[in-house]
């Protein structure tokens, strides 16, 4: 990513457009064919560059003067009947399309662990909960297949911005074509590999930006919804999943026994940033007339630096979701916290089912798990200890198999088409 981003990157992008531009005007006999060697012979050195653009202060002057006094007099057909919007909008667009192809190949190196884990623990059995608290059982398989649908999606919508983002335009001043016919412009974006930005002003339509970047919050909004709950799961309380910790790994300068979970919390900080840079992004839609570059400055922080977080910020959950350790047993302990009160909603159909009302069945059911969750019995005891359940549903031990919360839960699977890993 960062060579991607880099000032020899960016130079050989806009020296590759300027080639491939002198080359369809010679197609069209406004550059002379024996021109083309010195043109293709073009260098550029970056420190020059930099010295240059000092005096001139415009970083595509500065580029150009340094190309051509590689070239000799041949310079005079290069950038011909072209706006700097046309280079620099053209080659952002190969460092875009470059950029999300490496953020999709790490979100599949983390969706197949996230696929490996539910696989994994298909059947491992926990507490599911809602508003934080315990509410019925689900297996921490089930948890994580959640993840990999929404990592699905993301590649989804990766691959959609990748396609609206690799579009540049050779249109001129403006963008009307009066200096740069679009039979140039054809040829320099099928020799790039790019769409052609249809109407374009003098510059490419940042809706096209705006939503490459949203893409890239969203994207970093399913990491975080990952790293969080995992942050949750690790709690000392909880205690039921952790992330990786070096054998020499330190949790905190004061106190040796912690062990935070240090990179999750730092991919969700990392995703506010992201959520940030979407809202710039959106701001630069709207421009003066046909150009201003009120947006160049942002674009030039902003898209360079939320590449490399997500892209970073996907390389680090899978570090964290290959390296994950679960706790199946810590599992099943919180779940049965509370003599099984997670099983409530089983033993108030089976009330109701008998012929009890529903508000008479609710307030039985809700003041044994009461009682059992402040420390007065367990709520299946409670239950068992009283005369109208037993009357009505006497042995109640089918109300309290947690197989009957899994009957379903191949039915995402197949879904997800997550069969078994050989």
């Amino acid at each position: 990513m960062r060579e991607i981003w880099s000032d020899q990157r960016r130079f050989e992008h806009w020296l590759r457009i300027e080639i491939l531009a002198c080359e369809a005007w010679a197609e069209q006999g406004r550059v002379p064919a024996e021109a083309l060697p010195a043109i293709r012979r073009a260098r550029f050195d970056i420190a020059k560059i930099a010295e240059v653009e000092e005096r001139v202060g415009h970083d595509v002057i500065a580029f150009l003067t340094v190309i051509g006094e590689s070239i000799g007099p041949e310079a005079r057909y290069v950038h011909l009947g072209m706006t700097s919007s046309d280079v620099l909008d053209t080659a952002f667009a190969l460092q875009l399309r470059d950029s999300i192809d490496l953020i999709v190949a790490d979100f599949a190196k983390l969706r197949n662990a996230a696929e490996d884990l539910a696989i994994k623990h298909r059947k491992t059995l926990m507490a599911g909960r809602t508003h934080g608290i315990h509410a019925e059982p689900i297996t921490f398989g089930f948890k994580v297949a959640g993840w990999v649908a929404e990592l699905q999606r993301s590649e989804k919508r990766l691959a959609g911005a990748r396609f609206e983002i690799a579009y540049g335009r050779l249109s001129g001043a403006v963008g009307t074509h009066a200096t740069l016919p679009p039979t140039v412009e054809r040829r320099v974006m099928t020799g790039l590999g790019l769409g052609i930005d249809a109407a374009g002003t003098q510059v490419v339509s940042r809706d096209r930006h705006a939503q490459f970047m949203t893409t890239l919050a969203v994207a970093a909004g399913t990491l975080e919804r990952i790293a969080l709950e995992i942050r949750h799961l690790q709690r000392t309380e909880v205690g039921e999943a952790f992330e990786p910790f070096g054998r020499e790994q330190k949790g905190s300068s004061a106190m040796p026994h912690k062990r935070n979970p240090v990179l999750t919390e730092r991919v969700c900080g990392l995703a506010r940033v992201v959520r940030g840079y979407a809202a710039t992004a959106l701001e630069n839609m709207a421009l003066w007339h046909e150009r201003d570059i009120s947006h160049s400055s942002a674009e030039r922080v902003v898209f360079p630096d939320a590449c490399a977080l997500v892209d970073y910020m996907a390389i680090q959950m899978h570090k964290v979701l290959a390296g994950l350790e679960v706790h199946p047993e810590r599992m099943l302990q919180n779940l049965n916290a509370g003599g099984g009160v997670v099983f409530s909603q089983r033993v108030l159909l089976a009330l109701v089912d008998s012929g009890m009302s529903r508000d008479d069945a609710y307030r039985v059911v809700q003041s044994a798990a009461m009682r059992a969750l402040s420390g007065d019995g367990g709520f299946r005891s409670n239950l068992e200890a009283d005369p109208a359940v037993r009357e009505r549903l006497g042995n109640v031990d089918s109300l309290f198999d947690p197989g009957h919360y899994l009957e379903h839960i191949d039915e995402v699977f197949d879904r997800l088409n997550l069969g078994v890993r050989k």
